[in-house]
C-alpha cells in the first residue's frame, strides 16, 4: 500500500506545484508522473537493502534461486530506473525497463498473496496495483 500513496501523494504534489507556478518543469503531467514514480520505485529499491529486506526475499517464489541475490540486482535496477526517470533523455530506457521489470516480478506478488495475509496485500489488490504501476510506466 506504501507504493501506492508515495505515487499517487507525490505526483499530486508536482501537480499542485506545477498549477501554483513553484515548479515550471512540472506543469506537464507527464514529467509529475514521472517524478511520483521516481519516488515510488527509489521507496520499493530501497526496502530491497534497509527495513524490508527479509520480507522481499520471503517473496521471491522457491523455484528461483539465488533469491537474495535476485532482490539485490532488482532492488538496484529499481533505484537506478528511479533516477533515471527524473531526466528526460533516460526517462523512457527507464520507463521501459521498469515496465519489464513489474511483469517479471509478478510472480513474486502472487507467491507473497497467499497465506494470512491483510486485504491489501491479497491477489486481487496486488494485481490492481501491479497494473496501475505498469499502466503508469508505460
Amino acid at each position: 500500500m506504501e507504493p501506492l500513496i508515495t505515487l499517487v501523494a507525490v505526483t499530486g504534489l508536482l501537480l499542485l506545484a506545477g498549477v501554483l507556478g513553484a515548479a515550471r518543469t512540472v506543469r506537464r503531467p507527464v514529467v509529475a508522473l514521472r517524478g511520483g514514480l521516481a519516488a515510488m520505485f527509489a521507496l520499493t529499491g530501497s526496502a530491497h537493502f534497509v527495513g524490508m529486506r527479509e520480507e522481499v526475499v520471503a517473496m521471491v517464489p522457491p523455484a528461483l534461486p539465488c533469491p537474495g541475490l535476485l532482490v539485490t540486482l532488482s532492488g538496484i535496477a529499481e533505484i537506478g530506473c528511479a533516477v533515471a526517470l527524473l531526466r528526460r533523455r533516460t526517462a523512457r530506457p527507464a520507463a521501459a525497463v521498469l515496465s519489464v521489470l513489474l511483469v517479471v516480478l509478478f510472480p513474486a506478488n502472487v507467491h507473497a498473496a497467499g497465506g494470512d495475509v491483510p486485504w491489501w496485500d491479497r491477489l486481487g489488490p496486488r494485481t490492481a496495483q501491479q497494473v496501475l504501476f505498469l499502466t503508469a510506466t508505460v
